[in-house]
């Protein structure tokens, strides 16, 4: 089964889901700066980083399913699994920001992206089962370094926003602070599968 349907579909999801994020900021009652950092200062930081966690997955999506010659039927139901996590984003990053960061609403969103990560694992997996010990894709990841480091760190911002107080939000923002840094190692280019298919393609 090829891919391009597959792509074409998920990416018109991840169009629509930063849509949805960015209709929720909402727009400043005054005219200057003083009234846009007051109105929605954190609320343009929360979307940064969502908008930065769907980026990353459409990026690592489009070169996962380059390195993917077929798909099975369950690559499908993987792969909409991954979406339905991803699709709960907006709505998560909307109650972190319409309770000021309590702490129930971002151990929420941690457990969304953790979700979605796993999502995202159990999808790789998926793919390479159904394309044998000769799939390119496994041959890319590798020890795959960054997948496994990021469930730690999802699992600490997550522990620390848990036991963190809505009084004094310190560990709150610690919380935050891990999420933030998954983030920035997916930011860091990744060639893997760049490099991968250029060798199968003889260096051309």
């Amino acid at each position: 089964m090829p891919t391009n349907r597959l792509e074409a579909f998920s990416d018109g999801v991840l169009a629509v889901i930063i849509t949805i994020m960015v209709l929720e900021l909402k727009v400043p009652t005054g005219h200057d700066l003083a009234a846009l950092t007051s109105g929605v200062g954190a609320s343009l930081l929360t979307y940064l980083l969502s908008f930065a966690y769907i980026g990353i997955y459409w990026n690592n999506h489009h070169h996962m399913l380059h390195a993917t010659r077929r798909l099975t039927g369950g690559a499908l139901w993987a792969n909409l699994h991954l979406l339905f996590w991803l699709s709960l984003v907006p709505f998560t990053t909307a109650w972190m920001d319409q309770t000021d960061l309590a702490r129930v609403p971002v151990v929420v969103y941690g457990v969304n992206l953790l979700a979605a990560a796993f999502a995202y694992v159990i999808l790789q997996t998926v793919i390479i089962r159904g394309e044998g010990p000769d799939s390119t894709l496994k041959h890319a990841l590798g020890n795959d370094v960054k997948g496994k480091v990021s469930p730690v760190l999802y699992l600490a911002g997550i522990g620390c926003a848990l036991i963190g107080s809505d009084h004094s939000k310190t560990l709150i923002y610690v919380g935050l602070g891990f999420f933030v840094a998954v983030a920035i190692l997916w930011l860091i280019p990744d060639r893997r599968i760049e490099r991968s298919l250029t060798q199968s393609d003889g260096g051309l």
